[in-house]
């Protein structure tokens, strides 16, 4: 018995050590992010003098930036489609007495995910 209350001590000892090492980690990685963050505004912060200072550039950069949002919503777009078309063909792979029941948890599912997103966005 005397060896297994030891083996909980040493447990406690190491799950402690554990926890308090841990906790330094934290500090030390909250310090480095701050650092990082800081580092990070100090460049944006030359970026826009550099941008204010050629309004053709930033004319540019804003227009590039508005093609790239474009295309990541047609490629967005794009993939939903693709989803839609798997969607088809699993529901087409499905045996004719299921299609109903499986179509009823489709809609659901769909329905629950919508609302989920239109909560998010009110």
């Amino acid at each position: 018995m005397d060896w297994l209350r030891e083996m909980a001590t040493e447990d406690n000892l190491i799950s402690s050590v554990l926890k308090s090492t841990k906790s330094m980690l934290s500090s030390e990685t909250l310090l480095i992010e701050a650092v990082q963050d800081l580092v990070k505004d100090e460049i944006k912060k030359q970026v826009r003098q550099k941008l204010d200072g050629d309004p053709e550039l930033k004319a540019e950069l804003k227009q590039a930036v508005q093609e790239l949002m474009e295309a990541k919503l047609k490629e967005a777009y794009a993939i939903l489609k693709i989803g839609k078309c798997g969607a088809k063909l699993g529901i087409a792979m499905v045996p004719p007495e299921m299609r109903a029941e499986i179509g009823k948890e489709i809609v659901t599912l769909f329905e629950k995910e919508v609302n989920k997103m239109l909560e998010q966005s009110g």
